[in-house]
């Protein structure tokens, strides 16, 4: 617990001193998996500032990017209690891991859409997010961002700029989390 207390300080303080984060909606108070439209690695750090550090959140992170090495491996582990999923076949055993940490009450964070939004726009989810929430019982929990594209943009550096994240009503089913959270963005 204490480095998810340590990593929700961090990140909170993060967007603080960069012009601010704001919640809107109910955190989640149990075991859930966070679904989220994903367009900049801002977005895993907003979510673990808003998130209850209680829940002790992970986050899935792409093996073949954030575990290619040793340094990048222990940042992702260390700064946003990452582990891996293959993105390119595999990853659904990768995910059967998560299955464990839900029913350990913890919070599971996935971007269904396996890679960043290079113009805004919501892509086709995945389905694992929607199998390890079933197979562990527990609901998915949509989740929109507002602000990080403009905050940390792909390929370019971090600007100064408010960031919201809003958590909207818990589902079972991946079609209406997609519709919840691509209707936020709209």
């Amino acid at each position: 617990m204490n480095g998810a207390l340590l990593r929700r300080w961090l990140w909170r303080t993060a967007f603080t001193c960069n012009g601010g984060l704001r919640v809107e909606g109910t955190v989640p108070d149990g075991p859930c998996v966070v679904v989220a439209n994903h367009s900049s690695h801002a977005d895993t750090a907003a979510l673990l500032a808003a998130l209850p550090a209680r829940r002790r959140p992970v986050v899935a992170a792409a093996a073949d990017y954030w575990f290619a090495g040793p340094l990048r491996s222990l940042v992702c582990r260390s700064l946003v209690a990452g582990f891996p999923v293959r993105r390119g076949g595999g990853g659904s055993a990768d995910l059967a891991r998560a299955v464990q940490l839900l029913e350990q009450g913890r919070i599971v964070v996935v971007f269904p859409e396996g890679t960043r939004s290079r113009d805004g726009r919501i892509g086709e989810f995945r389905s694992g997010a929607a199998r390890i929430a079933a197979k562990a019982g527990v609901p998915l929990q949509p989740v929109t961002i507002h602000g990080t594209s403009e905050v940390l943009p792909v390929h370019g550096r971090v600007r100064r700029g408010r960031v919201l994240v809003r958590f909207r009503r818990q589902v079972h089913d991946l079609e209406t989390a997609h519709n919840l959270i691509e209707g936020d963005i709209s």
